[in-house]
């Protein structure tokens, strides 16, 4: 990866670690408040990388409220555990009332 890409994983980061406790934000909500609409697919390859970093990874969701990062946890449903540890509901791989918990950077930060 070029160094551009690892200053750009590290902005990721500084975002995820202000998602709040019981809340969650899309991939895309963060390219966009980087200023980076377009890379919501970096965001996710960051998040996969973000392991032993103290980052919320399991806060990160798609844009549908959807699991998408599951298999990158350890175990077959840690990121839904961990979700559910913060009061998050999650059915079939959905968080419920996704409007009502979901964190937007843009207006937040």
């Amino acid at each position: 990866m070029q160094p551009e890409t690892f200053g750009f994983f590290d902005k990721v980061y500084e975002v995820a670690k202000q998602i709040p406790y019981g809340r969650v934000t899309s991939y895309g909500a963060i390219a966009k408040y980087l200023g980076a609409a377009r890379s919501a697919r970096m965001v996710g390859y960051a998040m996969n990388g973000s392991h032993g970093k103290d980052v919320p990874a399991h806060r990160v969701v798609n844009r549908k409220g959807l699991l998408t990062g599951k298999h990158h946890f350890d175990g077959t449903n840690l990121m839904q555990q961990l979700l559910e540890s913060e009061g998050i509901k999650v059915i079939d791989n959905q968080i419920q009332n996704f409007e009502k918990v979901f964190w937007e950077p843009s207006n937040k930060l």
